[in-house]
């Protein structure tokens, strides 16, 4: 019960350091995934509190574009301190609002952990150049300086680390955030924000807005305040807020949807693959940009391959995510779930056989069982859509030149996969698949220290990395000469 009432009370928006509550305000509910219940109710922004968050983004700018890369070192290295310290707690909400297994979540605000403290000491490392000069009277140099106020909108599948990333990377650079994360999952980067804060960062520099999605970020978008743009989610509404910020001449980085291919070869141990990809394929029940999603299995061993993986799926422990020993929670949402019955409805009317799963589990919460079909036609949404659930295809192929142009026949490219024990096929598929995120004989989530840029329909610019980083910071050239003319 108290873990609860302390739920409750988290969920506030905080804007010009202060925390405001569901007072004078419409409110929306958050449902816990694994039961259906409502968790709380979450106030929703009114254009005086978006308009709130604007002016203190602004006014705090100067000071803190102006503080040494040291100081706003200290300060996020002490909220990564503070979000270790609450590690459990933070873990137990995530899993009540996300669903996932409380074992990710603790890994989840690992990862958050790790990206804070990268960006930190990255911070100190924003070099300019110097140039060499066209006269010696000359001093030519480069200079990296904060973009100015950032708009930050983040979804609901890793609503914390996904946070972290663009707001310890604006940060560390000298930017103001307005973040905006997922109504669906609010107290994961309400404790977020709070970490910031206990950390010691000035008011206005971080505020948090939950509202109606369009309201919130037309008018962020549309600001002249806001300089910088940096969404992940869908595709689709990607296009539409890029649309925006390039209405407005702002730069914006998307990273959207992924459709990822995973190509096994005929010269693996198929067991061990197939277990791999189980692991991989059902965490966070599919709900990971990331996500392998279309298998493509030589003909010789596709057969063996598929039941193997089938096999894995049916072993998985499927439950409420703070029960010990579930491997794989619901689905976030009831849209979510409709979805996944649509896209395995889809496929079996045209031919596809299912291996294992296939239907939702229960009547109450938003679980669905992990699924293997095969014999899909080319036609089946489940190969052109997104699937962001645990529903894995697994299809057959001949050749290399046949696969890569069977894993490039998508509108997305964020990732891809490959397993083999020959150099060669693995150095052609790193070269020729049109993805930005490539695993051999591996699996990696999104790193701190690495860039996740996708291509094609899969989104703008580059998050993680030094090339994140950069993605806050606007370079400036100055010529100086030693002579006043």
């Amino acid at each position: 019960m108290s873990t609860v009432h302390s739920y409750l009370s988290s969920l506030s928006l905080h804007i010009a350091g202060e925390w405001r509550g569901i007072s004078g305000r419409d409110t929306l509910p958050v449902i816990n995934p694994a039961t259906g219940a409502e968790l709380g109710r979450l106030p929703m922004a009114t254009e005086r509190d978006i308009d709130d968050a604007l002016a203190a983004a602004q006014a705090a700018f100067p000071a803190w574009s102006q503080a040494s890369a040291w100081e706003r070192d200290r300060i996020l290295q002490r909220a990564a301190v503070l979000i270790h310290e609450r590690r459990d707690a933070i873990a137990h909400s995530l899993t009540l609002e996300n669903g996932k297994p409380l074992a990710d979540a603790q890994g989840e605000i690992d990862r958050v952990i790790e990206t804070i403290t990268w960006c930190a000491e990255e911070g100190k490392r924003a070099y300019g150049r110097v140039l060499p000069p066209r006269s010696h009277r000359l001093t030519q140099t480069t200079l990296k300086r904060a973009i100015g106020p950032v708009a930050a909108f983040v979804p609901w599948n890793f609503p914390m680390v996904l946070a972290a990333r663009k707001v310890a990377a604006a940060l560390a650079a000298g930017c103001t955030v307005v973040l905006k994360p997922a109504e669906e999952t609010p107290a994961s980067c309400i404790e977020l924000v709070r970490a910031f804060l206990d950390a010691g960062l000035p008011p206005g520099a971080l505020s948090l807005l939950f509202g109606v999605p369009a309201q919130v970020s037309q008018r962020l978008i549309a600001s002249p305040v806001i300089r910088k743009i940096s969404f992940t989610g869908s595709v689709a509404v990607g296009r539409l807020l890029a649309t925006q910020a390039a209405q407005q001449l702002k730069p914006a980085t998307m990273e959207l949807g992924g459709h990822a291919p995973v190509v096994v070869f005929d010269d693996v141990d198929v067991d061990k693959v197939a277990a791999a990809c189980a692991a991989f394929k059902f965490r966070n029940a599919g709900q990971v940009c990331l996500s392998p999603s279309r298998f493509y299995v030589h003909d010789s061993i596709a057969e063996r391959f598929a039941q193997r993986l089938a096999a894995h799926a049916q072993a998985l422990q499927v439950g409420d995510g703070l029960t010990p020993g579930v491997q794989m929670g619901p689905l976030n949402n009831e849209r979510r779930l409709q979805a996944a019955q649509a896209l395995v409805d889809d496929a079996r009317a045209a031919g596809a056989r299912v291996l294992t799963g296939g239907q939702r589990i229960g009547t109450q919460g938003f679980f669905f069982q992990p699924t293997v079909l095969t014999q899909l036609p080319a036609s089946a949404r489940l190969l052109k859509e997104e699937p962001f659930c645990p529903v894995a295809p697994v299809m057959s192929f001949a050749t290399l030149d046949e696969v890569i142009a069977l894993a490039n026949d998508s509108d997305m490219g964020l990732a891809a996969y490959a397993f083999t024990n020959r150099l060669d096929r693995a150095a052609e598929f790193s070269e020729r698949v049109e993805a930005g995120w490539i695993g051999i004989n591996s699996f990696t989530p999104a790193l701190a220290d690495a860039p996740i840029a996708g291509m094609k329909d899969s989104g703008l610019g580059m998050e993680g990395g030094p090339e994140g980083l950069d993605a806050y910071l606007h370079s400036r050239f100055v010529s100086q000469s030693s002579l006043a003319t």
